[in-house]
Order: C-alpha cells, then sequence, then structure tokens
C-alpha cells in the first residue's frame, strides 16, 4: 500500500482541522488507521517541501501527484470529503 505526504504547519487553522479530519475518518473505520502518514512541517524542512508544487497547507501528495491542497475559507465538510478521497484513492491502490 502507498503511503501519503501530508504538507502542513503547525499553527495553520486549515491544517488543525485536516487533523482533525482524519482522527475522525480514523475514529469512523480502522481502515484509514492503516495508511502511512508521512508528516512534513513545511518550515522545518523546506528543503524536502520545495520539491513539490503547492501553493497552500495541508496539501496531500500520493507519490509525487498532488490529490489535495485546501483554500482559503475551507470549510470541515469540505476539508473532509478531498482527504477521505485521498485516503480512499490509497486504500485502492
Amino acid at each position: 500500500m502507498k503511503g501519503i505526504k501530508l504538507f502542513y504547519l503547525t499553527h495553520c487553522p486549515y491544517c488543525i482541522q485536516a487533523r482533525k479530519v482524519i482522527d475522525d475518518l480514523i475514529s469512523a473505520d480502522s481502515k484509514y488507521g492503516d495508511i502511512e502518514i508521512e508528516w512534513i512541517e513545511e518550515s522545518q524542512h523546506p528543503d524536502i517541501a520545495d520539491q513539490y508544487d503547492y501553493y497552500y497547507v495541508p496539501t496531500i501528495f500520493i507519490a509525487d501527484e498532488k490529490v489535495y491542497e485546501a483554500h482559503r475559507g475551507e470549510q470541515y465538510s469540505e476539508c473532509y470529503e478531498h482527504v477521505k478521497r485521498a485516503f480512499d484513492k490509497v486504500l485502492e491502490g
């Protein structure tokens, strides 16, 4: 199973929201807990972040494909759908 790279900033409200979405997904169905997540705090790892094309965080990549990038004003329900879609894509293989 492929894992995901998740770029975030520690104090970003959208990143905090995405972390809650992930916790909620895992609570709802344990299969989501099997997905390996490489959490990359972009301010601590700019050398890694600079290798990927994105503007907003959180952003999720599967291999080198960007499958989700948050946007300003994004609500919990939007984030949930996008993160769930990315996680489901990993589970589908």
